[in-house]
């Protein structure tokens, strides 16, 4: 059975490559495909196909190049297709900071319950900043960032922190909540091997898979969400 929710992060993402290319070329119709993936981050074979799809839509038309290469530029209906897709872009982002900000509410929410309210995020993300922002809501405090990776003091006003024995004892958090995209499942499958799994916690969104969390129901949490912790 196909997953609503993940068939449009699919099209979400399809609708960003498929954005950035035309905006790539309408920039520099002189691009090669392996420039595009470079640009893109992405495969050179998935460049290829969506390069492939853009031109029988006819939003891009090719044109011969010196040294038997290819030149790409967007045609009328390209421009056209480039504003549309910018409006469906948009909604999908807003659409999923609105979703974000909320599963990360209901994350403080449910911990609030259990007299947890110092936290470190997991990640030094574009999801912690929307975690961090969702704090108001709950009167909840963030007093870190745990990521190894990350050499910056800093990450949107909050202390980065390279392990949880950085962290001065008195600012010590009750619970940590994920906000790692690499590998969210295991940086948890890691953090419960030094810290009680009750207070591991992870949005929905991330899809971590906890089966031996008590507080994770299996079959969605008190607010109906499937899930929630």
């Amino acid at each position: 059975m196909a997953n609503g929710k993940f068939d449009a992060q699919n099209q979400s993402q399809m609708v960003e490559t498929t954005l950035d290319l035309l905006e790539l070329v309408a920039e520099d119709e002189a691009v090669s495909q392996r420039g595009l993936a470079e640009h893109l981050g992405v495969a050179l074979g998935l460049t290829n196909a969506v390069l492939k799809r853009c031109v029988k839509k006819g939003l891009l038309k090719i044109k011969q190049a010196p040294a038997r290469r290819y030149a790409y530029y967007l045609t009328p209906q390209g421009f056209a297709e480039k504003s549309r897709l910018t409006a469906e872009y948009l909604g999908y982002s807003l659409r999923f900071y609105r979703e974000a900000r909320q599963e990360y509410a209901d994350v403080f929410r449910f911990c609030a319950t259990r007299g947890w309210t110092r936290f470190v995020l997991v990640g030094a993300t574009d999801l912690a900043e929307i975690a961090s922002l969702a704090t108001a809501e709950t009167g909840c405090e963030i007093v870190g960032l745990l990521d190894p990776e990350r050499n910056e003091p800093e990450f949107c006003d909050i202390p980065v922190y390279r392990t949880l024995d950085e962290i001065p004892a008195d600012r010590r958090p009750q619970a940590v909540i994920l906000a790692d995209i690499t590998d969210p499942q295991g940086a948890y499958e890691k953090l419960v091997q030094i810290m009680p799994a009750e207070r591991v916690l992870a949005p929905k969104l991330l899809r971590v898979t906890a089966p031996d969390h008590p507080a994770w129901p299996a079959n969605g949490g008190a607010d109906g969400h499937e899930g929630a912790p």
